[in-house]
């Protein structure tokens, strides 16, 4: 998974690789406009595809950032 680059209008696109998610929770506390816990701890998306908001999209780019087993990604366009 990568982020590719894209103006600010463009959507931005989170993707979960479900498998690679251990349930370290870092995404969730720092970004919890984008991503949330399930009922077991892992990882599940706020929306799928993030709204053209500068704090929004600050925190999905966060959130990926921070997940050490890079569990998270970012698609633009």
């Amino acid at each position: 998974m990568s982020a590719v680059p894209g103006g600010e209008n463009a959507t931005l696109r989170v993707l979960v690789d479900r498998e690679a998610c251990v349930g370290h929770g870092r995404c969730y506390s720092l970004a919890p406009g984008v991503f949330a816990p399930d009922d077991e701890g892992f990882v599940e998306l706020v929306d799928e595809v993030v709204p053209a908001t500068d704090e929004l999209r600050r925190q999905a780019r966060l959130g990926v950032q921070t997940c050490p087993e890079r569990a998270l990604g970012l698609q633009e366009g």
